[in-house]
């Protein structure tokens, strides 16, 4: 599946961007050279709309965790908005065992991720 990638606003401290489509392994690369080129040593804030994310993996969690890392770096902030019931179950589940290899691989927590969100869906 595809990742569009809509930029809403731009100022030099801020940028918001409204994500649809699948957020994985084959997208995140995508959201990750965006989001190098588009946050400069002045950007403070990075904001993520994520009403149209159908799906996200452990890739584009990286992703979304690695701006969240720069940010807090910069005393910057970043936030999520508007996520479906099965992108926010991975968010909570990834909250609570933040330091816990619970996987034997990517794949198999990928596809972990994949069932939790289609069972929130539903």
């Amino acid at each position: 599946m595809s990742l569009t990638i809509v930029e809403q606003y731009t100022t030099d401290e801020a940028l918001s961007f409204e994500l649809q489509g699948s957020l994985d392994s084959d997208t995140a690369p995508q959201l990750d050279e965006r989001l190098a080129d588009a946050i400069t040593s002045t950007t403070r804030v990075v904001a993520f709309n994520m009403a149209g994310v159908t799906f996200i993996s452990s890739a584009g969690l990286r992703v979304i965790f690695k701006t969240l890392k720069l940010m807090k770096s910069r005393n910057g902030q970043m936030s999520v908005s508007q996520m479906s019931k099965g992108v926010k179950k991975v968010f909570e589940i990834v909250k609570l065992m933040p330091d816990l290899t619970v996987f034997a691989s990517q794949e198999e927590m990928d596809e972990y991720l994949e069932a939790i969100q289609r069972r929130e869906e539903l």
